[in-house]
């Protein structure tokens, strides 16, 4: 417990460093583009364009879910993906690519996954003001139930922040952990209902089953936010306890294991 209290004084105590870092490290990215930082939002536009042909047009053959046009559903959804994904890639190598920044600078080393983490949150917010702009025009408006969007992105914030402590350090001590998280990040795209809608079609006790996923919770509050008119982390209640815990469960997990190695990491290198 020491340990996570630890960490969590660290991460709060450096919130403006770690925003200050996280300015940086998206500027430096993209620095020697010609386009710079609009690659960041021109990417993820061009997969949501081939996504909503392959399965929109080919798998689902134009069909809307409950309703909803398939690429409005679908874009309210895998926005999250877009600050989820590059998230937990990029922070999970965070520690081991930035070895002369542990050496020289004298901070914590916790918030060098924490600001990687944040940097991909720039991106993700212009996307979501685009989608919120979409909205508009796709019949629906902005509602009392966005509110909850906010919510949903910290929940998004501290669960990837969680597991890329857990991660970053690993990746540290093995470095074909690396390899492992680059591989296995790209199945939860397919596991969780981004790109398809979980129906009739799954027996229902797999669908508990697939609610095991954290991204499940933060992936249909979005959509709960746009569409469907209610407060998901209260009409779901002992979702919502589950997810925390996980969470917490998760950053504990990290937090030990960063502050058992942390002293070692020049050494691993």
């Amino acid at each position: 417990m020491n340990a996570v209290l630890t960490v969590a004084k660290e991460l709060w105590t450096s919130i403006p460093l770690i925003n200050r870092l996280a300015v940086y490290e998206t500027k430096i990215k993209n620095k020697s583009n010609y386009l710079g930082s609009f690659w960041e939002i021109i990417s993820p536009l061009l997969f949501i364009a081939i996504y909503w042909f392959a399965f929109g047009y080919g798998i689902r053959q134009r069909s809307d879910v409950d309703g909803i046009p398939f690429l409005t559903w679908m874009l309210a959804g895998i926005i999250l993906w877009f600050f989820i994904q590059p998230g937990v890639t990029n922070g999970s190598k965070a520690i081991f690519s930035k070895i002369k920044m542990i050496s020289k600078m004298n901070f914590p080393t916790s918030i060098i996954p924490a600001y990687v983490v944040i940097s991909r949150l720039f991106p993700h917010l212009a996307l979501l003001a685009i989608t919120i702009v979409y909205m508009q025009f796709a019949g629906h408006p902005i509602s009392i139930y966005y509110l909850q969007i906010p919510y949903f992105l910290v929940a998004a914030i501290m669960l990837v922040i969680s597991v890329v402590m857990i991660t970053s350090t690993l990746t540290v001590i093995v470095r074909d952990f690396q390899v492992f998280i680059q591989s296995s990040i790209r199945v939860f795209l397919y596991l969780t209902p981004i790109l398809w809608p979980m129906d009739n079609r799954l027996p229902d006790w797999l669908i508990p089953v697939m609610k095991i996923n954290p991204m499940y919770y933060l992936v249909e509050g979005y959509r709960a936010s746009f569409f469907y008119g209610e407060w998901y982390f209260i009409t779901n209640a002992s979702y919502t306890l589950y997810f925390w815990a996980l969470v917490f469960v998760l950053f504990s997990i990290g937090a030990v294991l960063h502050v058992r190695f942390r002293r070692h990491f020049v050494d691993f290198l």
